[in-house]
């Protein structure tokens, strides 16, 4: 027992003669002096300038929590649902006003309104609030949509602004919003989100005010800065709540301030929002070859509506992979399509090309140009009756043997659909006049002097005799105008134009129909 006792105090004897003594390493701290400095160190002056941080290189002693006060620590516990991850982002300062109020009472009594909005935003929310993040603007901004479009990226407005940000087609240009016969990007998901937030970064860089910068978007930039002008000159304050604005300006932001009292507080307004996971809704696919829309979805397993609710922005039945290389697909169908395409290797891609029109021509000559009936050309090209196809405008048609190839980028991008009144000609004759000649005809009319000669049969330069048959061809409208003569052109005056306020005149005194 005695010797086992000796072994083990010589075992560690033994080790502490090996192990080396604990190193304390300063805590270095900007503005504040190492806590475990020498006495010698203590009492020498302050330097002009904080010391260079220690790396220490031996272990590391743990960091006191008085250490972090003034660190900012980011929260570890994931919001519950999309619309938690929105209500954490609110940094616009709140509107408190009737309006406000009276935007509240038409959302939340409204609930069926209400749902169906939020219920068309789950494709599209969690992308817009992930860029809006990204960008470090208010979350309040993933709403907007809300108030352009109720989240509809088909939408329309009278005045022509499309997508579920409602962009003008001017704006949309100057954003690098393509707008071509294949596709409208104000209406693409990413491409239209990427402008909207551009712009209105933009504007809160002009005004330096959220609310500000919102009714520019809705109102014009120009209109906004003139507004804030006259409320200068006149000594009067230049809020949003300040500015004399068109009742849809003025109304604007308490609707999305209602929209976010909404959703900030859905119990206080009983209203249910539908329940929105915190995760991606869709990924991008890239495409290679020009695709069929009805290809692409079932290749996808995905419902048409569904798949042409991610890809809006598609004007045809056809995807043309050099302007549209990628397309959006609800995030497990998009490793679907993948397997699916590839399998599809050695199938037919696309059904349809592009056809630029090498002269003005009608529908039906176009379509026996590229062998294909008129109904289905004007169909599947958006060409209502009595239009003619102007020269160079780009159609969608059939591929056949001899047009395989995928469509190339110039016209994928650039493509146009150019359409013209169909002029209907009507055979006329007229009395001329005395001392009209050919010349004197075709101008009176609009025509060219060959085409009057041609079908009188003289010269370009013949004169007519006083009462001679002329034969013209007018177009429907204005051969529908034409009178006889009357003696004074006989010979060779012109005949008064009815005077417009006589003209209006005649027409008030129809009876109005009902």
């Amino acid at each position: 027992m005695k010797l086992h006792l000796l072994a083990l105090a010589g075992a560690l004897a033994l080790a502490g003669c090996v192990t080396n003594p604990p190193v304390e390493y300063p805590v270095a701290s900007v503005g504040r002096p190492a806590t475990h400095a020498p006495q010698a160190e203590k009492d020498k002056p302050a330097p002009a300038a904080p010391p260079a941080a220690v790396i220490p290189s031996g272990p590391l002693s743990a960091v006191a929590s008085a250490d972090l006060s003034s660190q900012p620590v980011a929260s570890l516990d994931t919001p519950p649902d999309l619309w938690a991850r929105i209500r954490r982002g609110f940094a616009m300062p709140n509107l408190e006003t009737d309006l406000v109020r009276q935007q509240e009472q038409f959302y939340s009594t409204r609930p069926e309104y209400m749902q169906r909005m939020a219920d068309r935003s789950r494709k599209y929310l969690f992308h817009i609030v992930e860029e809006l993040e990204r960008r470090n603007m208010p979350t309040e901004l993933a709403l907007l949509p809300f108030i352009e479009s109720a989240f509809n990226p088909q939408a329309v407005s009278s005045a022509r602004a499309a997508g579920m940000w409602q962009f003008m087609p001017a704006t949309g240009k100057d954003y690098d919003l393509k707008q071509n016969v294949f596709r409208d990007d104000r209406r693409s998901v990413l491409d239209s989100t990427r402008a909207a937030l551009d712009y209105l970064q933009k504007l809160y860089g002009m005004f330096g005010d959220w609310h500000l910068a919102l009714a520019a978007y809705n109102w014009g930039e120009g209109s906004v800065g003139r507004a804030i002008a006259r409320n200068q000159k006149a000594g009067l304050g230049t809020s949003y709540t300040d500015l004399n604005m068109p009742n849809e300006t003025r109304n604007y932001v308490p609707k999305l301030q209602a929209v976010k009292n909404i959703v900030a507080n859905t119990e206080q307004f009983r209203t249910e929002l539908p329940l929105i996971e915190n995760h991606p809704y869709f990924q991008s696919v890239s495409v290679e070859r020009d695709l069929d829309v009805e290809l692409a979805a079932r290749l996808a397993d995905v419902k048409i509506d569904d798949f042409k609710a991610l890809n809006p922005q598609l004007n045809r039945p056809v995807i043309l992979a050099a302007g549209t290389p990628q397309i959006l697909l609800p995030w497990d169908n998009a490793t679907v399509f993948k397997r699916n395409y590839e399998a599809h290797a050695t199938g037919k891609y696309a059904s349809w090309t592009a056809w630029a029109a090498p002269a003005t021509m009608s529908a039906g000559e176009a379509a026996k140009r590229v062998g294909w009936s008129e109904g289905e050309l004007r169909s599947v090209n958006s060409i209502p009756p009595r239009m003619l196809i102007r020269a160079g405008s780009v159609l969608i048609v059939p591929r056949t043997a001899g047009r395989q190839a995928d469509v190339a980028s110039h016209v994928a991008d650039n493509g146009q659909l150019s359409l013209a009144p169909e002029v209907v000609l009507r055979r006329t004759t007229i009395r001329a006049g005395k001392r009209d000649t050919v010349a004197s005809i075709a101008r009176r009319y609009k025509l060219s002097a060959a085409q009057v000669a041609d079908w009188n049969d003289v010269g370009p330069s013949a004169a007519f005799k006083a009462g001679q048959q002329v034969v013209l061809h007018l177009p429907v409208r204005a051969s529908g105008k034409a009178r006889p003569p009357t003696r004074a052109v006989a010979k060779g005056y012109s005949k008064p134009a009815l005077k417009p306020v006589a003209r209006r005149a005649a027409v008030a005194r129809k009876p109005a129909r009902r």
